[in-house]
């Protein structure tokens, strides 16, 4: 089934995500459910409050990406909890599903260690780094009720601030279904 996403300004994506008891969700459907809301929107992660639910579960698959380093990388994320980050901060260009159109660098540590279930609830403590560790740092924010816009320089947001405005109206193009939380 394929989702809506829910657009910049909707309080979902500011609410830190509540954890999923293991017999709470069909965690197996709801990732299913996740893969085919992101593949159809053409992205690379994606976290349940972008859908509008408020869990602490997210999806990634860089597979799209057609990097060798990262190779056909696919993988869910169920409570996870990110024990440390560190290495060298290093700048690179986010978007978002939730945030269409627009694109910024953003600094993030290069490694970091998290603990997580699978959609099975296989237990797994695990290290990752560069592009694998940046797409967790973004999908684990969501669940965090953080944006990468959030990390931005006040002066940026500033200058980004009426085209979030008309995000958060539906005043935007996008190839995929969204609910946006402004529009009349």
């Amino acid at each position: 089934m394929i989702y809506p996403i829910v657009a910049y300004g909707h309080p979902v994506l500011k609410k830190q995500a509540s954890e999923i008891d293991k017999n709470e969700v069909d965690v197996r459907q709801l990732a299913e459910d996740m893969f085919e809301t992101m593949h159809n929107a053409q992205g690379i992660g994606l976290a349940a409050p972008q859908i509008g639910k408020s869990l602490r579960m997210f999806i990634a698959d860089a597979t799209p990406l057609e990097d060798e380093e990262i190779g056909d990388w696919k993988q869910v994320f169920i409570n996870p909890e990110i024990i440390n980050e560190d290495g060298d901060s290093w700048s690179f260009e986010e978007g978002c599903l939730s945030i269409p159109n627009i694109r910024e660098e953003v600094i993030r540590p290069e490694k970091l260690k998290i603990h997580y279930f699978d959609e099975y609830w296989n237990e797994f403590t695990e290290e990752f780094d560069g592009m694998r560790a940046r797409i967790i740092q973004h999908e684990y924010d969501h669940i965090e009720g953080i944006l990468f816009t959030d990390h931005l320089s006040a002066f940026k947001k500033r200058l980004l601030k009426s085209k979030l405005t008309n995000i958060s109206k539906g005043i935007t193009k996008v190839d995929y279904r969204m609910t946006f939380p402004a529009k009349r």
